[in-house]
């Protein structure tokens, strides 16, 4: 830039020490605000996180009555398909002895 051109002409050490610190601090500055602005963003998605979170559990518990009415179906449908396969056994021996006796 021009302050620097004109200083590094001069040659005084002393100046361009300060404009070094100078453009160091402004560095800093912007960086601090950069970070700052990133840091609210982070902020404002993790509110969003957390509000969606809070509205996917309120969901899941509206559900929960209908997934446990599921389990119930579930335990007894495992019932009726044991019970079916007993029947079957049984009607399975009960034909056996009827063609024996039907031999006699």
């Amino acid at each position: 830039s021009f302050c620097f051109e004109s200083l590094l002409k001069a040659g005084r050490r002393e100046d361009l020490f300060i404009f070094f610190f100078i453009e160091d601090y402004k560095l800093l500055e912007n960086m601090n605000k950069l970070t700052s602005l990133k840091y609210l963003e982070m902020k404002d998605i993790a509110i969003n996180i957390s509000r969606n979170l809070k509205d996917l559990n309120q969901k899941y518990a509206g559900l929960q009555p209908y997934l446990d009415q599921i389990n119930v179906i579930e335990e007894q449908v495992a019932a009726l398909e044991q019970a079916a396969y007993k029947l079957d056994a049984y009607s399975k021996k009960l034909e056996a002895k009827y063609k024996k006796l039907e031999k006699r």
